[in-house]
């Protein structure tokens, strides 16, 4: 039985991309098959598994999702998939998917757009995840449709915990309207540095305010680290490119939370 999970939080820099890639290859790694979707136009999750997006000439998430059938550079979704980048198969994006705000605006039912695209694939993969934009817009609530569940990646600041009731109310709005199923996966705490009270602070406030929310926390913490930074320049995410540094051992330990979950 897959599960599609939604990696979403509005506010950028919070390691969306880093949590997608990472996780997806390290569940790879672990023996699982994982479909990583790219939803956001600045193709970061693509160049991050070593891809140029401006290089992929109409075969993206775009021409599968957004174009109609019947237009002449649509693709089907089996024709983007790009087959086993470090242990996993993508579906690219570049800024053709910017129009996707406009384009999908002008369809029926363009909330499912994404969900009806990945239904006859699904269940080829154990985990499908979506990188999302960091905005809550019509890419967000595609893959809020399509998910079973919502992963929260969330810097441990005070800024990034302030929008975060935002994300859980739009999250809510879809549960209600569009997708009964779906459910919170888990917050992730990212960017962590042990070093400043502020982010141990800031840690400990969010256990404590989510907990009494009955939103799960995950016990993996990621560590702030350079070589998040630089693994995107080698195409390759950090758990391939810096294996034995805490922040990919972090993402090796999230694939047994995320697996104790199911």
């Amino acid at each position: 039985m897959s599960r599609v999970i939604a990696v979403v939080n509005q506010k950028g820099g919070v390691a969306k991309t880093t949590t997608v890639a990472n996780l997806g290859v390290a569940s790879a790694q672990a023996g699982h098959r994982c479909l990583l979707v790219d939803s956001d136009p600045q193709g970061s999750l693509t160049i991050s598994l070593g891809l140029d997006p401006d290089t992929l000439d109409s075969c993206t998430l775009y021409e599968a999702m957004v174009l109609a059938e019947d237009h002449a550079e649509h693709q089907a979704i089996k024709n983007v998939i790009r087959h086993n980048l470090q242990g996993v198969d993508l579906i690219p994006a570049n800024l053709d998917l910017a129009a996707a705000e406009l384009d999908l605006n002008q369809q029926y039912a363009r909330e499912y757009a994404l969900q009806r695209i990945l239904a006859p694939i699904r269940d080829e993969y154990d985990f499908v995840l979506i990188d999302c934009p960091p905005q809550l817009g019509i890419l967000t609530i595609n893959a809020l449709v399509a998910a079973d569940s919502v992963l929260v990646p969330l810097a441990t600041n005070y800024l990034s915990l302030r929008g975060l009731q935002l994300l859980l109310r739009t999250v809510r709005l879809v549960q209600s309207r569009l997708n009964s199923e779906l459910r919170i996966e888990g917050l992730l705490p990212t960017l962590y540095d042990r070093r400043t009270s502020h982010h141990q602070e800031t840690l400990q406030e969010v256990r404590r305010i989510f907990g009494e929310q009955h939103i799960r926390v995950f016990e993996t913490v990621i560590p702030r680290s350079v070589r998040f930074e630089e693994s995107p320049i080698t195409g390759t995410p950090a758990v391939v490119y810096a294996p034995n540094t805490p922040g990919a051992q972090a993402y090796r330990a999230l694939v047994q939370e995320v697996l104790t979950h199911a």
